[in-house]
């Protein structure tokens, strides 16, 4: 969604604009595990549901994507979660 943003260099992004380009970075080589640190972060609430939206579909072909965050409706948009607490992994639902 930044296509016309191309040419531009990255201090000349928005941050939203740069976690899209960043994700798009890491897609690039097809990977089959994708490790997304708050992929949702810095985005609005359209292009975070477009980037929940890109992860399901990637999953579903078969990608891992191991995801941190500290919004529970992206944690809540997860197949398995895990919460750290103190040092301790404790394991919830998920979709």
């Amino acid at each position: 969604g930044i296509q016309d943003r191309r040419k531009h260099l990255p201090n000349q992004l928005s941050g939203g604009q740069q976690q899209r380009a960043a994700i798009a970075r890491a897609l690039a080589n097809r990977p089959s595990l994708i490790l997304a640190d708050e992929p949702t972060g810095a985005l609005d609430q359209k292009s975070g549901h477009q980037i929940m939206e890109l992860f399901h579909k990637l999953n579903e072909e078969g990608v891992t994507i191991v995801m941190i965050t500290h919004d529970k409706n992206v944690a809540e948009e997860a197949e398995r979660i895990l919460h750290i607490i103190d040092g301790e992994i404790s394991e919830q639902g998920g979709r």
